[in-house]
């Protein structure tokens, strides 16, 4: 079992917080499972409590044999970061009470004011689904077999994702860093 992340934070990843914040989570996550769903709000909270101190990096591992609309979200989530918009899609799939499918998916665009016919021809586009893809193997390459998986400082954290937990070992890992 891989207790680390072996695909490096790049441009590429979708960030959330200070960019030169010291500390790095790494989520790999799917918008249709229901502990993603739980640990959304935690992880919030987790970056306003450490807010010059952590960044949050989330990659998609849709388990679609398990969620269904997992994949079409995921595709949402990307499709809106074509038009900047991936943290505000990311927080409103999370935010979600109900199945997701294209029509909500759809729905959330336009709430969102996108447009919707971009959106729409980007939902499926090969260059979409590549990149949900590549989160994917990534996600493989570092050991990810559920949701939602955290990467503390690129070390597998594998622990209870509550608020107190994670709390403890975002602070013992910062104090950890500043003593070296």
């Amino acid at each position: 079992m891989l207790d680390s992340l072996q695909i490096p934070v790049s441009d590429r990843d979708h960030v959330r917080g200070v960019p030169g914040a010291r500390l790095t989570l790494v989520e790999y996550g799917d918008f249709a499972c229901p502990f993603c769903q739980a640990v959304y709000p935690v992880l919030k909270q987790l970056l306003e409590r450490f807010t010059r101190d952590l960044k949050l990096v989330f990659r998609h591992n849709p388990r679609g044999e398990l969620n269904p609309g997992s994949h079409v979200a995921a595709q949402a989530a990307e499709a809106a970061g074509l038009q900047g918009q991936f943290w505000a899609m990311h927080d409103r799939l999370f935010e979600q009470r109900r199945a997701l499918d294209e029509r909500v998916v759809l729905q959330l665009a336009e709430q969102l004011e996108l447009d919707v016919q971009v959106f729409k021809g980007d939902l499926h586009s090969g260059p979409v689904a590549l990149r949900v893809r590549e989160d994917e193997i990534g996600g493989l390459r570092s050991g990810v077999i559920g949701t939602p998986t955290l990467f503390v400082d690129g070390r597998h954290f594998r622990d209870k994702p509550d608020l107190i937990t994670l709390s403890q070992t975002v602070d013992s890992t910062l104090r950890s860093l500043r003593a070296s």
